[in-house]
């Protein structure tokens, strides 16, 4: 009788992979970057972030790895048009890539990831990690530069108005004379921009990628059809995983002042528009003051001007009114995070876009039916009130939201994500050594 074969030596634990997130110090980048880090930990794997540690701890809590940055004020941004993107950009963007190149370098270093997740507008993640000869993937949660709205010229007066059949509704929205006639322009100024903080991070001419595209994985959470492109036409290194969404923490909330017997509007402008929403926000009021059967839950500081039997918060649990069906439709900016997250709950959206992102996001969702889009600016009571009895009455609004949150939810969220990035950083990669050749401020490499 022949000899057992011996059993197989077991196969050694396949180690932890350890994730570099580099982002701005923005909600609308925080939320859905902290549910791909949840869902990446899920996964057995190590996760660790740049940032200034007092936007950042609050969120994340007191267990997560911070590389801190410091923290600085960045120039007020202007409101809408080619203006608005060019400040972002002028004023954020830049001033915040020199400001924290050389702690990401520092982090990269420390934390020896496998692979940089980096967001489209915290390019200093790029930079830091294609000098350092590590992987890295771009993070899209925007439709701002992903599918790039500024080579179609898709500004905010080429965008359609009204309720998104055709109807331009006089509510134009030209970007008040920045002196930028055209996209075409504002994107060969941005390369120029980007090409700038290449060769100022001191890497070599002969290498430039752009910053916001990784050659290797985009994760956009998005769809196609939110960002302007054709399914069948999206590359393989783009992936488009719908929202990120994560359980996380909510302010309290008035639950008992719902009132069953009218339907519900959640009015919310972001936390970056507050300073220049207070005159949009008395409209809305008096908007909805001539709803009767319409209740309303607005977010805005305590001296905003509120109709009859609203509720009103400084900070409302977005997300939780959603997925507990309490609100029936959406007024908000067009940020994408409100966005997709009325979606994917099936809630027609209002939408008086300010700045960046916003026009692209509401142009689009009014032209798919999801949405009306208004003027932020001049948009009045009863415009504000015919929109929203649209938005309300037209089932054909809630029909086209509850397509666009079913091919949301198909891209598979933050689990598809992390899956996707896994593989990503599993794959083989040629070693590059690191290639920077002086550093963004003067310092050392690396300090």
């Amino acid at each position: 009788m022949p000899a057992a074969t011996p059993p197989l030596p077991p196969l050694p634990p396949i180690p932890p992979l350890r994730l570099l997130i580099v982002v701005p110090p923005l909600a609308g980048h925080l939320l859905p970057a902290r549910a791909l880090a949840l869902a990446w930990a899920a996964r057995g794997h190590r996760v660790a972030w740049v940032g200034p540690e007092s936007a950042l701890r609050p969120l994340l809590g007191p267990d997560a790895v911070v590389h801190p940055t410091g923290a600085r004020v960045f120039r007020e941004q202007a409101v809408g048009g080619a203006a608005a993107v060019r400040s972002l950009w002028e004023g954020f963007v830049v001033p915040h890539t020199r400001f924290t190149l050389s702690a990401v370098r520092r982090a990269v270093e420390q934390w020896r990831p496998d692979v940089v997740l980096a967001d489209q507008h915290s390019p200093a993640g790029a930079l830091a990690a294609h000098g350092a000869g590590v992987p890295w993937a771009s993070f899209a949660p925007s439709s701002l530069e992903i599918g790039d709205p500024l080579d179609g010229d898709l500004l905010d007066d080429d965008l359609p108005d009204g309720d998104g059949r055709g109807d331009r509704g006089g509510d134009g929205d030209g970007d008040g004379g920045s002196g930028d006639s055209g996209g075409g322009g504002l994107a060969a100024w941005r390369d120029g921009v980007l090409r700038g903080l290449w060769e100022r991070a001191g890497l070599p001419a002969a290498e430039y990628t752009d910053p916001r595209f990784s050659p290797g994985l985009v994760l956009a959470a998005s769809s196609a059809a939110l960002l302007g492109l054709d399914a069948a036409t999206v590359p393989d290194t783009y992936a488009l995983v719908g929202p990120l969404l994560a359980e996380r923490p909510e302010p309290p909330f008035p639950w008992e002042r719902l009132d069953p017997a009218r339907r519900r509007v959640l009015v919310t402008m972001g936390t970056l528009s507050a300073e220049v929403a207070g005159g949009f926000l008395g409209r809305a009021a008096t908007a909805l003051a001539g709803l009767p059967d319409v209740q309303a839950v607005v977010a805005a500081p305590g001296d905003v001007p509120l109709p009859p039997g609203a509720i009103g918060c400084a900070r409302v649990p977005v997300l939780e009114l959603l997925e507990r069906g309490a609100v029936d439709a959406v007024l908000c900016h067009g940020g994408m995070n409100t966005v997709g997250e009325s979606l994917v709950h099936g809630r027609p959206l209002l939408l008086a876009p300010i700045r960046h992102d916003q026009p692209v996001t509401a142009g689009r969702l009014a032209a798919l039916g999801a949405a009306v889009r208004v003027d932020f600016a001049t948009a009045g009571p009863e415009r504000l009130r015919a929109a929203l009895r649209a938005v309300l009455d037209d089932p054909a609004f809630r029909s086209a939201a509850q397509l666009l949150g079913r091919q949301l939810r198909a891209g598979g969220g933050a689990v598809a994500a992390a899956e996707r990035l896994e593989r990503f950083a599993r794959a083989p990669h040629r070693h590059r050594p690191a290639t920077w050749s002086r550093p963004l401020s003067g310092s050392p490499v690396g300090a």
